[in-house]
């Protein structure tokens, strides 16, 4: 039996961005209902290991550096004011947690370090205070499609819980968006759960993205793990196999060497750089980076241990779902967009938001989203609204519904994204050939037919398809490099493309530049 509810919000995910909407909206006073995919409090990136946070005290001078460091990295498109904002409310929300008796590290002077975060900690709490603010968490509920009323506007979402084994049915008043990025099953650290599930609910029900050419984020890690904690590298020297040291490696573009090395040959490092305090700091800071060695009996601060590259996408980069205006509204009424799910381009413009900027964005774009929604939906009040189901690809064929392997397709777009010579090294031609390959692939999965648990996947593998094609499209369309979106065919960096790029659509999909307001 479908388990049917009627709320005010509902908020789709259960990282950082989700709790922070769910509390917010809670504190205007609107009934919220939490739909995560896993357990929230446990599932996603952030659950998984420690934070930065970019958290910087209101003195102009200190502000003025923070928002000038990733200007030129971000290639000019971060907007100053959105910034501004940024730093204000996670400066009020980080102080926040502390008036909660989040346990901060107190430096040597007694004054408490507010920049950084401990994943577990932070989600244990947040889901606690969501659940004190009385929110009605479904855990291990993934959604699978959006509902929209007869107007147009999004009116709710459906779903199967997976330990309850039946379908549910969220009529909602406005919903946020807070799934995450998309990492299309790299096994990243806690990045399984981001397969792009709310970029594809959005474009369905008629919203764009932005940015999406700013997805070929890769994540260093040691080889044959999963924890990509690039932070850490800095203190790192890189090696050649023949024990020669790779030059330009640990530079701040220097993932781009790596990967071309990795194309023919292994690349070793050491954590050689980082004196005993630094060493001491960093197994505090994110203990789990070191299991993995400790466990193997090997000392990363002086045995040279074999790297990868894992892709990270739109989790560690900036495209999402584009919104249009200061409550994360997207260009659905009713639809709000927060955390990864969202473009990053305000405050990171074309660069990695990394992990101090990306939290601050999900702190910030959750309490605005959450506050916004619930005033939208105390607008529209509770009457009741005809519904229809908005999912496609994957949920119901087009046509004549066929049998499609979907761990294959799966496998087949994964070829197309992760590897270094086709989605960081990017040129024209691969690119397009790509393409090719993801409009099959996106044509096939039009015409499956799934319900119950069995959707879950195949519409996972839809969103990492559509989220491919909107990367690569948007990419072709910037001919040039900017950011972290490189061309080998167009190296240079060209002064009259300074400017965003939206897409979307699903049959077709298209890219443009941005037409301002």
């Amino acid at each position: 039996m479908t388990l049917e509810l009627t709320t005010d919000v509902l908020v789709v995910g259960g990282g950082p961005a989700a709790t922070w909407a769910a509390l917010k909206a809670a504190e205007e006073g609107a009934a919220v209902v939490l739909a995560d995919k896993g357990y929230c409090g446990t599932s996603g990136a952030t659950a998984s290991v420690g934070t930065g946070v970019w958290y910087v005290p209101p003195e102009p001078d200190a502000r003025e550096a923070a928002m000038a460091s990733r200007e030129a990295l971000g290639g000019y498109l971060a907007d100053r004011r959105w910034m501004a904002r940024v730093l204000d409310e996670t400066y009020e929300r980080v102080n926040e947690l502390a008036d909660a008796k989040y346990p901060f590290p107190v430096g040597p002077d007694g004054t408490s370090l507010r920049n950084g975060l401990q994943g577990p900690e932070y989600m244990r709490r947040q889901r606690i205070r969501v659940r004190r603010a009385g929110v009605t968490i479904l855990d291990h509920s993934p959604v699978t499609e959006l509902l929209t009323s007869f107007d147009g506007a999004v009116a709710g979402a459906a779903g199967h819980q997976r330990q309850a084994d039946r379908p549910f049915r969220v009529r909602a008043g406005a919903v946020v968006l807070a799934t995450g990025g998309c990492a299309f099953l790299s096994k990243a650290f806690g990045c399984n759960v981001n397969t792009g599930d709310g970029a594809l609910f959005a474009a369905e029900a008629g919203a764009e993205l932005s940015g999406m050419e700013f997805s070929n984020s890769y994540g260093i890690a040691p080889e044959h793990t999963s924890v990509t904690k690039t932070a850490f590298y800095n203190y790192a020297t890189f090696y050649r196999a023949d024990g020669s040291v790779l030059e330009g490696a640990g530079s701040q573009r220097g993932r781009s060497v790596i990967a071309r090395t990795l194309l023919s040959e292994k690349v070793f490092c050491k954590l050689d750089l980082a004196d005993e305090a630094a060493q001491k700091a960093m197994r505090l800071a994110q203990p789990n980076f070191f299991l993995t060695f400790d466990r193997l009996g090997v000392n990363p601060f002086t045995d040279p241990f074999a790297v990868t590259l894992l892709a990270e996408g739109t989790v560690r980069g900036t495209g999402g779902i584009r919104i249009v205006d200061d409550g994360c509204a997207t260009t659905v009424p009713g639809l709000y967009a927060a955390g990864d799910a969202a473009t990053r381009e305000l405050i990171c413009g074309g660069f990695t938001g990394g992990g101090s900027h990306n939290a601050a964005w999900a702190i910030s774009s959750g309490s605005w989203s959450g506050r916004a929604a619930a005033r939208f939906a105390r607008s529209i009040g509770r009457g009741a609204r005809r519904v229809q189901a908005a999912g496609g690809a994957g949920l119901r064929p087009a046509g004549r519904s066929s049998d499609v392997d979907i761990a294959e397709a799966v496998r087949t777009v994964q070829a197309e994204v992760l590897p270094y010579d086709k989605n960081y090294l990017r040129h024209g031609d691969v690119l397009r050939d790509a393409l090719g390959v993801l409009d099959g692939v996106w044509e096939s999965l039009r015409s499956v037919e799934s319900a119950g648990i069995a959707s879950v996947p195949a519409r996972q593998a839809a969103a990492m398809v559509a989220h491919a094609r909107w990367m690569y499209t948007s990419a072709l369309v910037r001919n040039e490099s900017r950011g972290m979106a490189k061309r080998l065919d167009h190296p240079e960096l060209d002064p009259s493309q300074h400017h965003r790029i939206t897409s979307g659509g699903l049959d077709r999909v298209w890219a443009r530049p941005e037409v301002a307001a």
